[in-house]
Formats: structure tokens, sequence, C-alpha cells
């Protein structure tokens, strides 16, 4: 998971002379606050996929203390003001190929499995988010699958 996730924020591009933290459309900011979309969807907000997203950003951008404090505060504040995930998803849908577009998918069932459950709503979202990027619920699913593959987890309940 970890050269995923190098992978995909290391293809996410910057705007030139700003920060990827001020920057109101930069596609860090909007893959920090997708993220947190998918940890707050249940209404839990569990240390396991806050610290998930944290060890991605941190690992991502080669941050720790304070300056990782700044890149999750900039995407707490996104997903904040954002009405929908669908007002996120624009910059990476502009800015990611197919294979980085269907990594963060990826990276997204890990955040979710973080804590050995996944409910429905979360499901949901991740479904949601994958077809606004353009990612084809056939690699939703590929995707979805290696995680739990990956961690030994059963299908969800309510799977076909």
């Amino acid at each position: 998971m970890l050269d995923r996730l190098k992978s995909f924020f290391g293809a996410l591009p910057r705007r030139q002379g700003e920060s990827a933290v001020a920057a109101d459309d930069d596609p860090h900011v909007a893959a920090a606050a997708l993220m947190l979309s998918v940890i707050e969807a249940d209404g839990l907000h569990g240390d396991a996929e806050r610290a998930r997203l944290r060890g991605a950003l941190g690992l991502a951008y080669g941050l720790s203390g304070a300056a990782l404090d700044e890149v999750v505060a900039a995407g707490e504040a996104a997903h904040r003001e954002a009405v929908d995930v669908s007002f996120l998803t624009g910059a990476l849908a502009r800015t990611l190929d197919d294979a980085a577009k269907a990594d963060f998918v990826g990276i997204l069932w890990e955040i979710v499995h973080a804590d050995g459950e996944l409910h429905e709503v979360e499901d949901n979202t991740v479904w949601r988010i994958a077809e606004l990027i353009g990612v084809t619920p056939h690699e939703r699913m590929v995707q979805r699958r290696r995680v739990r593959e990956k961690h030994g987890l059963p299908d969800a309940a309510w799977d076909d």
C-alpha cells in the first residue's frame, strides 16, 4: 500500500508557486478531503481510519508534525465547506490518469477497512467518489476485492 500511496500522491500536480495546503482546488487537498468524507460517512470517527489517513498523507508528502497537521487541517476545511463529495472530485478527475484514479479508489478502500468494518454508507460513498472521478464499476469492485483479500476480510452482507 505504501508504494501505491507514494505513486498516487507523486502523480498529483502542484500549482506553480503555491503550497498544496493553500490552493482551494489543489488535488492534494481534495484527496485529503475525500478521504475524510469516507472516514466520516458512517458517523463514526475511528482512530484507526484517521491514523491510516495521516499515514497516507505523511508518507505521500514526506511530512510529520506541524506540517502534516497543516495538510490535514486544509483537507478538513475543504471537507467541511463542501456541500457534497461531487464538489471535491473535480480536481482529481481533471488531473489523474485512469491508473491513478483506480489507485485512489484502492486507497479509499484501505481507509474504509482500517477499522476492520465496512458499513453500507462507506461502501456507497466510495462508489460515488469512484463514479465522479471516472473509475468504472468493474475497477472499483476489483480494488475493493483486492483490499478485502489482502486483509482477510469477508464480503459485505449486501454484496451480490
